[in-house]
């Protein structure tokens, strides 16, 4: 393989600001179509957004596509200035016109490239360029409140914001000193906090991080915009998804900081993209990946997934090569099956394809809650039964904020508590008497939950606002409880994201969480297990249980929080139950 590149071409932006832009062109006279990547992460570590995890960036250029990284606004040696979100639709745009105008162009993009830079994608596809023809988002969002930032309860995603702000920060003050700005004194600050995770975490208030304010601005207007208004409408291109009319490959794992949202976007885009080509072009493939390198492999400290379950084993290069041979080059001779969906099945830890999401038959099937009102820890007496709770009980906890509950694995980026993402034991809190668990007796039978997981809760509080927590767990038969999904809903945003409402202390609501999506078999031998809580600290922020600014309080109050549950409060579990006959035997 012959290939050319061209490092650091600029490309002027309608105020004149020029990118930085690397291309690299396959052997022949051409034109080529192009892949566009666009990162702030530095277009010449090609590691950064392929070859060391995906795809192949060389695949692409053998195939004879040209490939075009670009360092976005503000970043490496694109001028400007970074403000994350901000600039990338203008942008996308004048890059895509700018691409259509090279003689080395064949006049058609695609794009691609995981988490900021599969923003850069969405936010570009909402102009509707001709010359974009096709994205292929990994591990992204195309709503920037519900993932990564913020959360569909309306939480602050404290672990994602900090440690991704505090790392940008960083950058941000290298540039600034290079060119002779920025305050030395920052750095061993912002380096201290990345090394440490009590001291990136810990302190009250979350708005007191001058440091990381300083070097990245940007990360002061997101604690001041708690819920999801104007700021937040104007990056999350999901909410125009009828402009879109270009097809996405998506691709997620379960336990991917943005893996609610990757499956959001699809369903969204199935259902009203703005062409028939987006609607019907929609691919999606989810395995049991976590976000950060490494964590692509299908193995965890608490559970393993086998060889099967690597992202590499998956072989999402040639899901790519396949995608834009068909939707950038147009060959509609290339294979494109019925099965939109490939997941990976945890459990019974295979692949299996589908027609659709959610899955065709998908029986969405309620859980309730019961006990006699001790489901205080996983040796308590809370139940979970498919048959209604037959008595009226209150499950009682304190939520103090200054003692909450820790984060194990999840949806979490590396380092989170010192710990990691992914499917992580849960045993060390449900020892905790503000854990409430409630479990299925022993399965004897598998049991296939896949889709979307939801809670719906009757609370009362003696606080004015505070939070609720949901966790699903797989409990072994040697007492391990590994984690599947979670989720939280703060209490003010029960309603709406946008119109909060605070509480009447003692009052009983009904409020619903979102407990996340995930593909899973429970065997026979294992039980269902929830849990709730009012924390799941760092991975969200801590409810200071006042009722005011959550970013800027450090005296936090200790709320008195109930669950009611019975035939008169329908507490329940509602799992999306898969039916077959393979998962039957």
């Amino acid at each position: 393989m012959r290939f050319s590149v061209d490092v650091d071409v600029t490309v002027p932006m309608r105020d004149g600001i020029g990118l930085a832009t690397n291309v690299w062109r396959p052997e022949g006279p051409g034109p080529f179509p192009v892949l566009l990547i666009r990162t702030p992460y530095g277009k010449d570590d090609a590691g950064t957004y392929g070859n060391l995890k995906l795809p192949d960036v060389f695949a692409f250029v053998e195939a004879g596509y040209a490939v075009v990284a670009q360092d976005v606004r503000g970043t490496s040696r694109s001028a400007g200035t970074f403000v994350p979100g901000v600039h990338e639709s203008r942008d996308g745009a004048d890059t895509l016109t700018w691409l259509a105008e090279q003689r080395w162009c064949d006049g058609t993009v695609g794009m691609w490239g995981g988490s900021y830079m599969g923003f850069t994608q969405w936010l570009a596809a909402v102009h509707a360029s001709p010359a974009l023809r096709a994205i292929a988002p990994v591990m992204s969002s195309a709503d920037l409140y519900r993932a990564p930032w913020y959360s569909p309860g309306g939480a602050l995603s404290q672990d994602t914001l900090l440690t991704w702000s505090t790392l940008s920060a960083l950058r941000n003050l290298r540039r600034d000193l290079a060119d002779g700005r920025g305050d030395p004194a920052d750095a061993p600050k912002l380096l201290s906090s990345v090394d440490d995770p009590r001291q990136l975490h810990d302190p009250l208030p979350l708005s007191g991080r001058d440091a990381v304010t300083r070097n990245l601005p940007w990360f002061g207007e997101v604690l001041g915009h708690p819920e999801r208004d104007a700021f937040w409408q104007e990056v999350a291109p999901i909410d125009h998804c009828g402009g879109i009319t270009v097809p996405a490959l998506q691709i997620g794992g379960w336990y991917d900081v943005f893996i609610g949202e990757t499956i959001r976007s699809y369903t969204l885009m199935r259902n009203h993209g703005g062409s028939a080509a987006a609607r019907d072009g929609q691919r999606l493939v989810v395995g049991p990946w976590a976000h950060p390198d490494g964590a692509d492999l299908g193995t965890f400290p608490d559970r393993s997934f086998g060889l099967a379950g690597s992202i590499k084993a998956a072989d999402v290069t040639d899901e790519h090569l396949r995608f834009f041979d068909r939707w950038v080059r147009g060959r509609t001779d290339t294979p494109d099956d019925t099965h939109r969906v490939r997941i990976f099945v945890m459990g019974v830890d295979r692949w299996r394809d589908e027609e659709d999401w959610p899955l065709p038959g998908t029986g969405y099937t309620d859980f309730f809650l019961a006990g006699g009102g001790r489901a205080n820890t996983a040796t308590g007496d809370g139940v979970l039964t498919r048959d209604g709770a037959q008595e009226e009980a209150t499950d009682t906890f304190l939520h103090d904020p200054r003692r909450p509950v820790p984060t194990l694995g999840g949806t979490v980026l590396a380092g989170a508590s010192g710990g990691h993402p992914g499917p992580a034991d849960q045993t060390a809190v449900e020892a905790r008497d503000d854990v409430l668990c409630f479990t299925t007796d022993v399965l004897e039978r598998p049991v296939e939950v896949t889709g979307h997981v939801s809670l719906v809760l009757h609370v009362s509080s003696s606080a004015p606002d505070t939070d609720f927590t949901a966790k699903i767990v797989d409990v072994h038969p040697d007492g391990r409880a590994i984690l599947l999904c979670e989720g939280i809903q703060r209490a003010r945003y029960r309603d709406s994201l946008t119109d909060p409402a605070l509480m009447e202390p003692g009052t009983v609501y009904e409020l619903t969480v979102d407990a996340g999506v995930t593909s899973n078999v429970f065997l026979a031998g294992h039980r269902i297990r929830l849990e709730v809580s009012s924390s799941n600290f760092p991975r969200y922020d801590r409810n200071t249980n006042t009722g005011g600014t959550i970013a800027t309080e450090d005296d936090p109050s200790v709320a008195i929080n109930r669950v009611h549950h019975g035939p008169a409060r329908p507490s329940r579990l509602v799992l999306p139950l898969i039916d077959r006959a393979e998962v039957r035997a």
